[in-house]
C-alpha cells in the first residue's frame, strides 16, 4: 500500500510539473499565433484576444515554484505585454501592461544565461522602445522637453543609427538647455549620415555660443559640402566669417553664391559692403547696392550704405574743390537717405548723417528738426 501511495505521488508531482509547463507553452502558442495575427494584418481586437490568453497562462506559470525561475516564462511574457504596451488604445492598460514588460525583460535577461530566449528578448525591448518613442513625442508635442529627452534619449541610444531619433533629441537637448547634449546627438546624426542642413546650422550656432568659433565655422563648411550653395547655410557661413573678420574668406564665398543666387539681395549688400569697408572700393560698393535695389527699393541697410557711398563721394569732391560733383553727390546722398529714413523713421545713423548734409547745404530749419527728432528717442 505504502508503494502505491510513493507512486500515486510521484506521479502528481509529476503530473504538476507537467501542467505548469503545459502553460508556458500555452503562452508561447499565443506568441506563435500573434506573429501569424500580425503577418495576416488581423485587427488589433483579435491580437489583444490572442495576447490575453497567453497572459493568462503564462500568469498562472510564474507563480509556480518551479516555472517561476524558467527564463522562457519571463521572455515570453515581455513579448506578449511589450505588444500590449504599443497596440492598446486604452492608455491606462497600455501604461500597465509597459511596466510589466520592463520588469519581465529585466527578468529574463537575468535568468537566460544561455541566450536561449534572445530572440524574445530582443523583440520585448524592441517593443518597449517603441511606447518609449511614442511617449516621447507626445511629450515633445505638449513641451514637456525634459521628459521627451530621457525618453527619447534611451531609445537614441538603443538605436544608434537612427539619425531622425538622434536629431530629435538633440532638439529636446537644446530646449532644456543642455547643450552639450544636444551636441552629443547632433554628432551622433551626423556621424550616421545626415544631409540636413538644419543640423549643421544648430550645431554651428552652440559652438560659436561657446566661443569655439573655428569648430562652428568647420562646421558650417562640412554642411555646405553635402548641401552646395544653400542659403541659410551659405548666409551663416558668412556670416560667421565676418564676426570672426575673416574677411578674404568671407568675400570669396560670397562671390561665388553671387554666381548662382543672382537675386540674393543679401549677397550683394554684403558684397558692396566688404567693398566699401575692406577694399575700399566705393565703385563696386555702390554698384552692388543698387543691384541689391533692384531686387527691393525698400531695402534700408542697401539704402544707408549707399547713401553714405555718396557721402563720401561729396568729400571727395570738397578736398578737389569740385563744386558741381559735390552738389550732385550731396543732393544723391540726401535723396537715397531721406528714402532710408521713410522705411526707418527712428534710426539714429540716418538722422545724424542728415544733419550733416543739411549742415552743408545751410538748412538749419532741417537741422532743428532732425536734433529735435533725436532728442525725442
Amino acid at each position: 500500500m505504502k508503494y502505491r501511495i510513493s507512486l500515486l505521488f510521484v506521479f502528481m508531482l509529476g503530473f504538476e510539473a507537467f501542467a505548469q509547463k503545459s502553460q508556458v507553452q500555452l503562452a508561447q502558442n499565443s506568441v506563435g499565433k500573434l506573429q501569424a495575427s500580425i503577418a495576416a494584418k488581423a485587427d488589433v481586437k483579435k491580437q489583444l484576444s490572442i495576447i490575453g490568453e497567453g497572459i493568462k497562462a503564462i500568469e498562472v506559470a510564474q507563480n509556480d515554484k518551479k516555472t517561476k525561475n524558467w527564463p522562457e516564462t519571463w521572455a515570453t511574457k515581455a513579448y506578449l505585454s511589450s505588444y500590449v504596451a504599443i497596440i492598446d488604445d486604452n492608455v491606462a492598460n497600455a501604461d500597465k501592461y509597459y511596466d510589466l514588460a520592463v520588469e519581465a525583460v529585466d527578468k529574463a535577461s537575468k535568468l537566460d544565461k544561455f541566450q536561449d530566449n534572445s530572440g524574445l528578448i530582443k523583440a520585448s525591448t524592441y517593443n518597449i522602445n517603441i511606447k518609449k518613442q511614442t511617449e516621447g513625442n507626445r511629450a515633445y508635442q505638449q513641451n514637456d522637453f525634459f521628459t521627451a529627452f530621457n525618453l527619447l534619449k534611451q531609445v537614441s541610444d538603443y538605436l544608434p543609427t537612427d539619425t531622425t531619433l538622434a536629431i530629435n533629441v538633440a532638439l529636446c537637448a537644446q530646449n532644456i538647455q543642455s547643450y552639450d547634449e544636444a551636441l552629443n546627438y547632433f554628432k551622433r546624426a551626423k556621424e550616421n549620415g545626415i544631409r540636413n542642413p538644419v543640423v549643421f546650422q544648430h550645431m554651428a550656432n552652440i559652438y560659436a555660443s561657446k566661443f569655439e568659433s573655428e569648430i562652428a565655422i568647420k562646421i558650417l563648411d562640412d554642411g555646405l559640402r553635402l548641401n552646395p550653395y544653400h542659403p541659410f547655410l551659405t548666409n551663416d557661413y558668412i556670416n560667421l566669417l565676418l564676426d570672426n573678420e575673416k574677411y578674404d574668406r568671407a568675400m570669396k564665398v560670397i562671390e561665388t553664391s553671387i554666381a548662382t543666387e543672382k537675386r540674393s539681395k543679401l549677397l550683394l549688400f554684403l558684397f558692396g559692403y566688404l567693398q566699401q569697408s575692406q577694399s575700399n572700393n566705393a565703385t563696386a560698393a555702390e554698384q552692388a547696392y543698387k543691384k541689391a535695389l533692384d531686387i527691393d527699393q525698400n531695402y534700408f541697410d542697401a539704402l544707408y550704405q549707399l547713401g553714405l557711398v555718396y557721402v563720401n563721394y561729396s568729400n571727395d569732391a570738397l578736398k578737389q574743390k569740385n563744386k558741381q560733383k559735390f552738389t550732385s553727390y550731396i543732393n544723391r546722398s540726401e535723396f537715397t537717405l531721406l528714402r532710408a529714413l521713410e522705411i526707418n523713421p527712428n534710426d539714429r545713423n540716418t538722422i545724424q548723417l542728415l544733419i550733416e548734409i543739411y549742415t552743408r547745404k545751410n538748412r538749419l530749419d532741417r537741422v532743428q528738426d532732425l536734433k529735435r527728432k533725436l532728442n525725442e528717442f
